[in-house]
């Protein structure tokens, strides 16, 4: 819990009390459920829910904000977002159930009531996001087919409405059909290795 209090120390008790339990939370659904590699469980904080909030550091959600996480797996980077963001609407879907019920069993233990998660394929999700977030999912250029018509119009943030990415490694050759892309890197914002090549690629987005 500290290293997200360094980062983000204006949490609520509330906030404080849902972050604390995703560790207990996650443990105990990856051994149902495989959601997330033992490595990486034993990495939590890091590597899942600070890798998460990246996206916070690049865009502060606004109350009523429409955000839609697509594969999220066991719950990543949505539940993170939705504790941090209580008055934006999360809708978490991924195209694989059990990974859902793992983000229903955890959202209802926090009473997350701003998360609703289904399993469904983002090209079948109905409504309009303000944002669309995920971590890797696939490429970008399938990425973009997928949810382009699920952006709304109306802008109230100072990011477009559109993509916010998270990705590793050299994007070059990924993002050569996206000239208006803009990257953010998370080192500048978090000091641990792992975030040395960690990226947010921000994407603004119309709908056709």
């Amino acid at each position: 819990m500290d290293i997200i209090l360094k980062y983000f120390p204006d949490l609520s008790e509330n906030q404080i009390s849902q972050f604390s339990k995703l560790e207990e939370l996650y443990t105990f659904w990856n051994a149902q459920i495989n959601v997330i590699s033992r490595k990486d469980i034993e990495e939590l904080q890091v590597r899942h829910i600070l890798h998460s909030l990246g996206i916070a550091k690049v865009q502060v959600f606004k109350p009523g904000t429409r955000v839609l996480d697509v594969g999220t797996g066991g719950g990543f980077p949505g539940i993170p977002l939705a504790i941090l963001f209580p008055e934006t609407h999360f809708h978490l879907v991924d195209s694989i159930g059990k990974k859902i019920k793992v983000v229903k069993e955890i959202a209802a233990a926090l009473d997350l009531k701003n998360v609703k998660a289904e399993a469904i394929r983002a090209e079948e999700v109905k409504g309009e996001f303000d944002f669309i977030v995920s971590r890797a999912v696939t490429n970008m250029d399938e990425f973009v087919k997928w949810t382009r018509n699920k952006i709304a119009k109306k802008q109230k943030h100072e990011l477009k409405n559109g993509i916010l990415y998270l990705k590793g490694g050299d994007l070059t050759g990924e993002l050569q059909h996206f000239p208006n892309a803009r990257l953010f890197n998370l080192n500048e914002y978090f000091e641990d290795d792992f975030f040395e090549t960690k990226k947010i690629v921000h994407i603004p987005l119309k709908k056709k």
